[in-house]
């Protein structure tokens, strides 16, 4: 959520600042949009200072960002609130949320901050760092069990063997890189499977190669599970494979199929597929249909997320 609400601020050319939502005592058993004083239902308060503009993001973070709004102070909800969308200036959703309304800008993407010029840069700094792997390269995203979708051992393995069984038919190199969601035996599955034949798994320690994946892969295989991750995957001028999980989402599945029908995603079947692409990414639109209908000018100011 932070990501998406600086990636935003990043792209409209604003300086934000992060004011944490945290629900206090028995207020985080209910539903946010039911809490009666949000500013009290929070701890420690959040300060916006003399922000003339906050992002307020989620259920959470929308019912305090309703709040805050003011005649001197408008609010730019992202995501569904699951509230009325009148109580905000802008609501900046996915189409897959299937809401509308004339204060309402929807996405095919997540927003996010990878933007051109910082794959650029990812590219000139990890290219060397990259170079010991056999190409064609394909980076692996790996992210992990939610409410909706499961990636434990059984899913790792079925993974790793796809891609095992891709290195050994099609050729090539595999970097994977775990999330602050994947388990540790998920991670120990993934590297017992593909060390051996050449592949490289980030420990998790030093410099994440997560945008250096992004900017130098080749291919990229993608879990289903985060809107977040395919989102930032598609941004790149690689190909991106979905790698099948165990679970279901209707939101997901529109999501994804948005994607397909745009042909900028493929299933992962455990094969090498490469196909021409051009990157797809939302977020720079939506930052400037924002500062339009704000009257946002050149974009420039103090923003609190």
């Amino acid at each position: 959520m932070r990501s998406q609400a600086f990636g935003l601020a990043a792209r409209a050319g604003l300086s934000p600042f992060f004011c944490p939502v945290r629900a206090r005592g028995l207020w985080g058993r209910l539903p946010a949009a039911w809490w009666p004083a949000p500013l009290r239902a929070i701890d420690p308060p959040v300060d916006p200072r003399t922000a003339g503009l906050v992002f307020s993001v989620g259920g959470t973070g929308g019912a305090v960002g309703a709040a805050l709004r003011r005649a001197d102070r408008r609010v730019v909800q992202i995501q569904n609130p699951r509230m009325r969308l009148d109580r905000f200036d802008l609501v900046i959703a996915n189409r897959h949320d299937e809401i509308a309304g004339p204060n309402v800008l929807l996405s095919r993407t997540a927003l996010h901050g990878v933007s051109p010029t910082r794959l650029a840069a990812a590219r000139a700094e990890w290219r060397p760092r990259l170079a010991h792997l056999p190409r064609p390269l394909v980076a692996v995203l790996l992210g992990g069990s939610n409410g909706r979708f499961r990636l434990d051992v059984a899913g790792a393995a079925a993974l790793t063997g796809q891609l095992a069984d891709m290195m050994r038919r099609d050729g090539g190199g595999v970097a994977v890189t775990p999330s602050r969601r994947t388990g540790g035996d998920v991670c120990a599955v993934v590297r017992a499977g593909l060390s051996p034949l050449g592949g490289w798994v980030w420990d998790m320690q030093g410099d994440n190669p997560y945008l250096g994946l992004l900017a130098c892969a080749d291919a990229i295989v993608v879990t289903k599970d985060s809107v977040s991750m395919v989102s930032e995957a598609v941004a790149s001028d690689a190909p991106v494979m979905i790698a099948e999980l165990p679970g279901r989402s209707r939101r997901i599945g529109l999501f994804l199929r948005d994607l397909a029908d745009a042909g900028r995603i493929r299933p992962f079947a455990g094969r090498m597929d490469i196909w021409p692409v051009h990157p797809l990414d939302d977020t720079g639109g939506v930052a400037e249909e924002m500062c339009r209908r704000l009257g946002l000018g050149a974009a420039s100011g103090r923003a609190g997320a």
